[in-house]
């Protein structure tokens, strides 16, 4: 047995929450995917402007391959943002933009980790200087990460907005009830939860 291409192997799992991410927009209306649901703000497109910066950011800034040149937006993190800034889509950002910005933002991480080994050396330059070098093994483990958590973060916000969930498209990983079964499983969790009140 051949052991697997680790780039290879990153890489997919890394797709699979870019993949995850967009899916969780398919067929909401603009205002539904710009809408914040939490009481900090999370929103189904800025989570995929967030995964698009971190992504331009650790596997093309830090490997010296900057996808802005001298003029990043004004929302990019080495430049003075307001906070959370790269959290939501501005009124002259829209979705297509955005989208398109992810989809280009893959193809130049993909074509660093192709261009480079893994151990190879960058500087993460928004970072403190005496831990700002990194390998690119280490940068692209850690974008697979914050895709991955934010594309579980789409899923409970997606599940708020029309009830719809899942991990993947065509790939549920829930149980196949039906609605009914869901309201009554939610509620027994409900009745089980009050039974240790609010301490």
């Amino acid at each position: 047995m051949t052991a697997p291409d680790p780039k290879a192997e990153l890489l997919r799992y890394l797709q699979e929450g870019r993949d995850a991410l967009l899916w969780k927009l398919e067929g909401l209306s603009d205002y539904a995917v710009r809408r914040p649901l939490t009481p900090t703000g999370t929103n189904l497109l800025g989570l995929v402007k967030h995964a698009a910066g971190v992504e331009l950011g650790y596997l093309g800034d830090t490997f010296g391959r900057p996808f802005f040149g001298d003029e990043p937006p004004s929302w990019w993190y080495t430049r003075d943002a307001e906070p959370n800034a790269d959290m939501w889509a501005a009124e002259d950002e829209s979705r297509e933009d955005i989208v398109a910005l992810y989809r280009r933002a893959w193809g130049h991480s993909d074509a660093t980790v192709a261009s480079l080994t893994l151990d190879a050396p960058g500087q993460v330059p928004w970072w403190p200087e005496e831990r700002r070098v990194v390998t690119l093994h280490h940068a692209l483990v850690r974008v697979i990460s914050d895709t991955q958590r934010h594309a579980g973060h789409a899923d409970i916000v997606r599940e708020l907005i029309d009830g719809s969930a899942g991990a993947a498209k065509g790939r549920s990983s829930l149980p196949a009830e039906d609605r009914s079964w869901w309201e009554n499983h939610r509620s027994r969790l409900e009745r089980v939860a009050r039974k240790f009140g609010d301490s």
